[in-house]
């Protein structure tokens, strides 16, 4: 069971993204519902240790077994969702994840994937391309350039 739930203000969500890097390239995704690009990542399930569930996400998202260099952030983020326009109260840990061991960087620039019933489109955006990109979380297009050495808290109103 994912840790999500409606409230009459609106939905909470315990996420996990995957920050991944290829030299001054972020790999980002955006799937048949959003036109926004965002991280890889999903819901964290009730038990579930975030640690895995990021692991497990990329290995849905992207078929591959990564590895987790650090955490970076745990983001609480307020924000209305673009597409639904549900307000949102999200607590999001990001980590750094290395793939350089795997075949993901012979995919190309852009390549597809497929989760279950999602299609996804996958592509390797160049930092200085976020400023000008409808790309979420908000914050990244910035913090790209300066990553933490180890976790740290921020709190976002998007």
């Amino acid at each position: 069971m994912d840790i999500t739930f409606e409230t009459e203000a609106g939905r909470f969500n315990y996420r996990v993204c995957a920050v991944m890097l290829d030299g001054e390239r972020i790999l980002a995704m955006h799937d048949e519902r959003s036109p926004y690009f965002y991280l890889p990542g999903g819901r964290v399930k009730m038990g579930e240790r975030a640690e895995d569930a990021v692991l497990r996400e990329v290995r849905e998202e992207l078929g591959i077994e990564a590895r987790i260099e650090r955490p970076l952030w745990l983001s609480q983020s307020f924000f209305n969702e673009d597409v639904a326009h549900v307000d949102y109260h999200e607590l999001c840990l990001y980590f750094l994840v290395d793939a350089s061991a795997t075949d993901l960087l012979t995919r190309g620039d852009r390549f597809p994937g497929r989760e279950r019933h999602h299609s996804h489109a996958f592509e390797w955006l160049p930092f200085e391309r976020l400023k000008d990109e409808y790309f979420y979380p908000l914050f990244l297009k910035t913090e790209i350039y300066r990553l933490p050495d180890g976790l740290t808290l921020r709190t976002d109103r998007e």
